[in-house]
């Protein structure tokens, strides 16, 4: 699929306007833009799954492309490059659409900084509230709504996957870089709330030899694990962090987007396809005439355990079966 397929024309640059004056007639040709976080290549590959899933929903909620909604779409840069994620939030403003759909936190703040008009549905933002995206998840209060990654009470559940996972287990390390997330505090707070008597470190990690560092010296002694929290770096390190887990053979839980496939133990999160999915629900209703501040930000509803059973045979660890009758998928 070509990239020029995805990719609209240029408008006159403006801010937008008022959610009344922007209500088109029944039977027009609406128009709204799409912001994908991911940086695709030149074949826009990397985007394709994200748009497929969302086409299919727009099209099961009746909205046909180029029958009834032009649909104009850009993407976004890599977390070295967020400056074309910025450069793409301007584009679409500029082209007045009626509501931007956005992918990822980068580019949901990005259009946050260009209007404050436009009505945007986000999908896979964590805590809204804390990067002030929303007055309050019940009532977003503004021309912001959409779809939280998690509920940032997840940490407990994570622990609790951990403490079924290695059941002597006595110190557990939580990996982030605290300069490229604001959200993993209360994380950690949740985390600790299921601890017990099981110690949570705070791993503070800025490149790879870090990361070595802090899990050679989490491995020393026995019944350790990793939890990882997926954020912009942990994500762009997620294949060196897989590979030093199976160095020293560190049980880790590793939620991030295909990390189970790409060799991580374990997995816990939301289901990929229901976050691009269930915000078309927003997007048309605010087509209808809904306003996004009356439209409460909302937590996934499916959550996904995936376990790689070879990572596991490499570690040398048996899965309980209590755990493996949790699982949804498992990669062998």
């Amino acid at each position: 699929m070509k990239r020029r397929q995805f990719l609209g024309g240029l408008g006159a640059a403006v801010m937008g306007r008022p959610f009344a004056v922007r209500a088109q007639q029944a039977g027009q040709m609406r128009h709204i833009g799409v912001l994908v976080g991911l940086a695709p290549d030149e074949n826009g590959t990397a985007a394709i799954g994200f748009l497929g899933a969302f086409r299919d929903a727009m099209q099961q909620s009746g909205w046909i492309e180029g029958k009834n909604i032009r649909i104009d779409y850009r993407f976004g840069g890599t977390l070295a490059d967020l400056a074309k994620t910025d450069a793409s939030a301007a584009e679409l403003v500029a082209l007045e659409p009626e509501l931007i759909y956005s992918q990822g936190l980068p580019a949901t703040l990005a259009l946050h900084r260009k209007t404050k008009t436009i009505p945007i549905v986000f999908t896979q933002v964590a805590d809204p509230v804390g990067f002030g995206l929303a007055d309050s998840l019940g009532r977003p209060g503004g021309n912001i709504t959409g779809f939280v990654v998690w509920d940032l009470s997840i940490g407990s559940k994570w622990m609790q996957l951990l403490r079924e996972l290695v059941p002597d287990l006595t110190h557990v390390g939580i990996l982030y870089n605290p300069d490229t997330t604001a959200y993993a505090p209360p994380l950690v707070a949740s985390v600790k709330t299921a601890a017990a008597a099981v110690q949570v470190i705070e791993c503070h990690t800025h490149d790879d030899s870090e990361i070595e560092a802090t899990l050679s010296s989490l491995s020393h002694e026995p019944h350790g694990a990793l939890l990882v929290i997926p954020e912009p770096f942990t994500n762009v390190h997620l294949d060196h962090i897989i590979a030093q887990c199976a160095r020293f053979r560190l049980p880790a839980l590793n939620s991030a987007i295909s990390a189970v496939e790409r060799g991580a133990l374990i997995s816990y999160t939301f289901v990929l396809d229901e976050l691009i999915r269930k915000p078309v629900s927003y997007i048309d209703r605010i087509l209808k005439g809904s306003s996004p501040s009356d439209l409460p930000v909302q937590a996934p509803t499916k959550y996904e355990l995936i376990i790689n059973l070879k990572t596991a045979k490499t570690l040398g660890l048996t899965i309980p079966p209590t755990l493996m009758a949790l699982t949804e998928r498992v990669i062998e």
